[in-house]
């Protein structure tokens, strides 16, 4: 099951899952063409959040993966952040997930195992200046990974997730657009601060998150994999 399927790191994780051999539920507010299986809901909504896992596992027959990909990014310093701001952060950067993996871990657990990769973001492992909300929520989702690595490793349920800086989705150029900045030269600004030369494609985060998903990370739980081609948070 992959949330915020629809994303652009969403769907390189559903098309790297498929080619891996996995058939994918999707889960977003629209329904998603390239998943074998399509769940429509609003994240916001705990009780649809807390549903996800059984419905999902209906559709695909059993559970093994749950990918929480789906995130919002609000921007600005915190004396302009809004109320709505916090709240939609938190409902579903932090509490979706937390639902979600809340339900899904004894479905896991009663059939043997299986991994949850949650997305979070190096912002949040090393906040960076004028996105508070948006560093304070990954960095919750951060700390429930690690601590949910920790408490359900023993029964075969194995919690990691990925950290990403930058990466080149219509959500950062939405960003850049909101403040009145033509995106790719926003974007070949980024990619020259980029150690390797260029920031994240949403395919190089996906094959991360399917190698923490699958039996090579097998010894891996409750850890943070930067994926940042070696640019720190500033």
């Amino acid at each position: 099951m992959v949330t915020g399927a629809s994303g652009g790191i969403g769907q390189a994780v559903v098309k790297a899952l498929q080619s891996a051999g996995a058939t994918v539920a999707g889960v977003d507010r629209f329904p998603s063409d390239s998943c074998d299986f399509s769940i429509v809901g609003d994240l916001t909504d705990p009780g649809f959040c807390d549903s996800l896992p059984d419905a999902a596992a209906s559709q695909l027959g059993g559970l093994n993966i749950v990918i929480n990909n789906a995130g919002v990014i609000r921007r600005g310093p915190i004396t302009q952040a809004s109320d709505e701001d916090y709240a939609i952060s938190f409902a579903v950067n932090v509490e979706a997930p937390f639902r979600i993996c809340r339900a899904a871990i004894p479905l896991l657990a009663d059939q043997g195992g299986g991994a949850i990769v949650n997305i979070a973001s190096c912002w949040g492992v090393h906040p960076g200046p004028n996105h508070p909300v948006y560093c304070m929520s990954k960095a919750a989702l951060a700390s429930l990974t690690q601590c949910l690595g920790h408490d359900h490793a023993h029964q075969g349920v194995r919690i990691n997730a990925v950290c990403p800086n930058e990466v080149d989705t219509p959500m950062l150029r939405s960003g850049f657009e909101a403040r009145q900045m033509d995106s790719q030269n926003a974007i070949e600004a980024l990619n020259e601060s980029v150690p390797i030369g260029h920031i994240a494609q949403p395919d190089e985060i996906a094959d991360v998150v399917v190698f923490l998903a699958s039996d090579q990370s097998r010894y891996m739980c409750g850890a943070l994999v930067e994926v940042n081609g070696g640019k720190p948070v500033f």
